[in-house]
């Protein structure tokens, strides 16, 4: 064999090794991209476990139900009107069947349903409060309840002691001013100036402090959906 025929032979056997070579490359490219593949696999069916554990489903909490709740602020018959919107927390949870419905501690928005300022002879305080949404699971959903009120004090009895008190000390004073004639201007003067003190006085307005527990029922089922 001359020197031009091993040239040759060498060339082809170099480009055979050279294709070899790169089908060697080819035919291991999918066994990488199968290994890389298998964790997104496992991946993507660990994620359609967790949806599928996480999967939610409707419970009905049912008309009657007490809710519990403690303000988060203060409201008062004197400083709020009615509309005015108030928040709460879930003071104790909802049971349905064993399943909670509603968690301690969930969010709840309110209104005002009435609030009645005192007078100071006459005129009693009244506030009234209503649930309209709680939040679960990051989603919000509408309430119907009970309306929970409370009622300030009767001012009758106060202000006729006080009134009645005022007119006694006056004729007294007036008596021993003036007779007969001055217990009758000192019994005038003492029921006006016990009057005037019982309207100064006389107020009795409602107030609840942030943190007061308060009961409602609902008025309406609700239906809620709670992670399976």
């Amino acid at each position: 064999m001359n020197k031009r025929n091993v040239n040759r032979s060498f060339s082809w056997l170099a480009s055979f090794l050279l294709v070899a070579l790169v089908l060697a490359g080819c035919a291991k490219a999918p066994e990488g991209e199968e290994a890389s593949a298998a964790p997104d696999a496992a991946n993507k069916s660990a994620g359609m476990l967790s949806r599928l554990m996480e999967t939610t489903k409707p419970v009905t909490v049912p008309e009657g139900t007490a809710i519990g709740v403690t303000l988060d602020h203060a409201l008062a018959s004197n400083q709020n009107n009615s509309g005015d919107e108030f928040e709460a927390t879930i003071s104790a949870p909802v049971v349905v069947e064993g399943k909670t419905v509603i968690p301690k501690g969930a969010r709840v928005q309110g209104h005002v349903a009435e609030a009645r300022e005192s007078g100071r002879l006459k005129g009693v305080a009244r506030l009234s409060l209503a649930l309209d949404s709680v939040e679960v699971g990051g989603k919000s959903y509408e309430i119907q309840t009970s309306t929970v009120s409370r009622v300030g004090g009767s001012h009758k009895k106060r202000n006729i002691a006080m009134i009645g008190g005022g007119a006694g000390v006056g004729t007294a004073i007036g008596a021993i001013a003036g007779g007969g004639k001055g217990a009758l201007i000192g019994g005038a003067v003492g029921a006006g100036a016990g009057t005037a003190t019982a309207a100064a006085t006389g107020k009795k307005d409602i107030t609840l402090p942030a943190e007061t527990p308060l009961s409602f029922k609902l008025t309406q089922p609700v239906t809620i959906q709670v992670k399976g």
